[in-house]
């Protein structure tokens, strides 16, 4: 009775929950003095778990997938346009006021947040919204490839300290998106396609990407926490990062689903704009800007997985869930 109640009351919250539980293990692990020691195990045990989930979300989110189905639409271009004007609004500035300081943290921080990719999990949000699966995987495609071409551009401009060639940057970036996204769907292709009992096993259970998905959540939200602690920052620069993500969240999200309206995707358009990928925002930021840059989409993961949950909690309360 208590596990079927405890698995009943996951499945009803598992984003909220994975989230609280994710800080709670952090907190505990890091306040009890008989647990702390055990930190330098856990660590890079979850450090080396975490692409693993995310590879088998992924999975079997794309064993789901019409591959028939995936193509360019007309939404596609107009969020990408998009994403290019804001990078633009706010690099300009930066570069004609030669913005710096904690100034220039904060625009670095914003930035990142804005020309990071569309997450590769978004789609398991998608679909659970009852948006399109195929459309939202093309974007997300196309969206890593655009993060590719303009990040090699754009972080020269903002600072010219920056040490960072485009084919190098552009490999790099590329071969990321490969082992993130291109690997799984191949494997799910051949799965599909070629194994039709292991197909079975696999999408009988059609919630069962957005479980693992709160798995990583879970691991993610804890390193986030972990990182925002040992920031080094002030709890002023802090609090001032957090609410300018916050705000950038619900402008990207509001945005999206705005102009996926006139294109009749407003589920697509919302979660492809405004659901990133933050883990490589992280690293992006940490290995050419300033630290606390990583502040930025650390905040931002917290905040567009809080907006996940009361879409996902709105779709339900209708009766769509």
């Amino acid at each position: 009775m208590i596990g079927k109640f405890l698995f009943n009351l996951y499945k009803k919250w598992t984003l909220p929950l994975a989230m609280a539980m994710g800080a709670a293990a952090y907190f505990l692990f890091t306040l009890v003095p008989v647990l702390r020691p055990s930190t330098a195990f856990f660590e890079p045990l979850f450090e080396h778990l975490l692409p693993w989930t995310l590879f088998a979300v992924l999975f079997v989110t794309f064993c789901r997938l019409d591959f028939h189905k995936m193509r360019l639409a007309r939404w596609h271009a107009c969020l990408l346009v998009t994403q290019l004007v804001m990078v633009a609004a706010l690099v300009v500035p930066t570069i004609y006021y030669h913005l710096q300081g904690n100034t220039f943290v904060l625009v670095e921080c914003v930035l990142t947040c804005i020309i990071g990719p569309c997450a590769a999990a978004s789609a398991v949000v998608t679909n659970k919204l009852g948006g399109s699966l195929e459309s939202m995987t093309t974007y997300t495609f196309l969206s890593n490839f655009l993060t590719a071409i303009t990040i090699p551009i754009v972080f020269p401009l903002l600072d010219p300290g920056v040490n960072i060639s485009f084919f190098s940057s552009f490999v790099e970036i590329l071969y990321k998106v490969c082992v993130i996204l291109v690997v799984p769907m191949g494997l799910a292709y051949v799965v599909k396609h070629h194994f039709k009992r292991l197909l079975k096993v696999v999408v009988a259970n059609p919630d069962l990407s957005f479980y693992l998905w709160g798995v990583s959540l879970c691991i993610v939200t804890g390193t986030t926490m972990r990182n925002i602690v040992h920031s080094g920052t002030s709890g002023m620069m802090l609090a001032i990062i957090a609410v300018m993500s916050l705000v950038l969240c619900i402008v990207q999200f509001a945005l999206g689903r705005y102009m996926g309206h006139f294109y009749h995707h407003s589920i697509d358009a919302g979660q492809a704009l405004g659901q990133k990928n933050t883990a490589f925002a992280i690293w992006i930021s940490s290995a050419y800007l300033n630290p606390l840059a990583t502040m930025g989409p650390g905040c931002y993961i917290l905040w567009q997985n809080a907006i996940n949950s009361l879409e996902l909690w709105h779709h339900a309360r209708q009766g769509r869930g």
